[in-house]
């Protein structure tokens, strides 16, 4: 995990590269997430978070978790709401993912400290 906070610079410098070159295809990328989480249905805003979170915990891209972390707090989700999301990753797509997330979400709100 160490390895992948010491990474963040190249993560977000390799999106800016993206962005930079391939701009159309951000932008239409990022406009179809944004019609997807809000027009998508009638879920309400910080339960598309917590899902968010429970999604990235399994996919285990730790990148797109942490920003679904940020924004599952920003959107007013309590620390207990994002873990119990997190436990519930844990009986259909495995105990290790689950434990990995938790490290995720102990990491970030013990920066916001």
């Amino acid at each position: 995990m160490n390895d992948y906070f010491d990474n963040l610079d190249v993560i977000e410098k390799n999106l800016k590269y993206f962005v930079e070159n391939h701009t159309e295809i951000y932008d239409a990328y990022e406009k179809f997430g944004k019609l997807v989480h809000e027009k998508g249905g009638p879920i309400d805003k910080r339960t598309r978070w917590l899902i968010k979170v429970a999604l990235s915990t399994n996919s285990q891209y730790e990148y797109a978790l942490r920003t679904h972390i940020l924004k599952a707090l920003k959107s007013g989700c309590t620390k207990e709401e994002i873990e119990h999301a997190m436990l519930l990753v844990a009986p259909t797509c495995g105990f290790p993912k689950m434990m990995q997330g938790l490290l995720i979400l102990r990491h970030i709100l013990n920066q916001q400290e």
